[in-house]
């Protein structure tokens, strides 16, 4: 189960020594039987010739696969020959090529987990894959399924006034009548007074009238 948490292979290159090493890159200076992993051998060369690894997930590509092909071959269709990051007017002898194939880490379950060089072609490592050989020291690959370690984002706990809260604007409530703080008097409080008067008026009618009531006791002011 340990290929589980081990994080994918995200790139490779080549570099002079650790301060041209780009950064979250992984120089290998040595191999795995102890000899210094200088690609360029010769009496008195200064330049260094280094291959390194990163497992930053921050492009969101795996190394799916290496190759390495003859200067005379064409790169395979899908491989492109990995990256240089070497000290100026530095001279390689590239015999041979070392090409990777990058995938989306979404589309693959399976990516090269770690690579290991030796010096000698007799030697073989446990659990990985030879990939081929370089200037005499021979690549290895380890291949398997790997976990997705992209951060996630931490669910956040919504409230439940939060869940109450909608975009959509309240419909608005019908508009109420306009009251009057001091209401108009009620319509018949005028027949009223009418009525008052017209009672007045009667009452004095009837003081004039004569006792019988016949024509002949009302006045001319009547």
């Amino acid at each position: 189960m340990e290929h589980l948490t081990v994080r994918p292979v995200t790139g490779l290159a080549w570099t002079s020594n650790s301060g041209t090493c780009p950064k979250n890159f992984t120089l290998i200076s040595f191999t795995e039987d102890g000899a210094t992993a200088n690609f360029v051998r010769g009496f008195a060369i200064k330049s260094g010739y280094y291959l390194c690894y990163s497992k930053d997930l921050t492009d969101g590509k795996v190394v799916s696969d290496i190759q390495i092909i003859s200067e005379k071959d064409s790169i395979p269709q899908g491989y492109f020959a990995i990256a240089e990051y070497l000290e100026p007017k530095t001279s390689v002898s590239k015999k041979k090529r070392v090409c990777a194939r990058y995938s989306p880490v979404s589309s693959v379950d399976t990516a090269v987990l770690d690579i290991k060089l030796t010096s000698k072609s007799k030697m073989m490592l446990q659990h990985y894959t030879y990939v081929g050989d370089v200037n005499g020291y021979v690549l290895w690959c380890r291949k398997g399924q790997f976990t997705n370690t992209f951060p996630q984002p931490k669910p956040r706990n919504v409230g439940l006034d939060m869940r109450k809260l909608s975009l959509d604007q309240p419909d608005t409530p019908p508009a109420l009548p306009l009251r009057h703080s001091n209401p108009p008097p009620p319509a018949t409080l005028p027949q009223r007074k009418l009525t008052q008067r017209r009672c007045s008026l009667h009452s004095k009618d009837n003081l004039d009238k004569s006792g019988d009531g016949s024509v002949s006791g009302v006045t001319g002011k009547d």
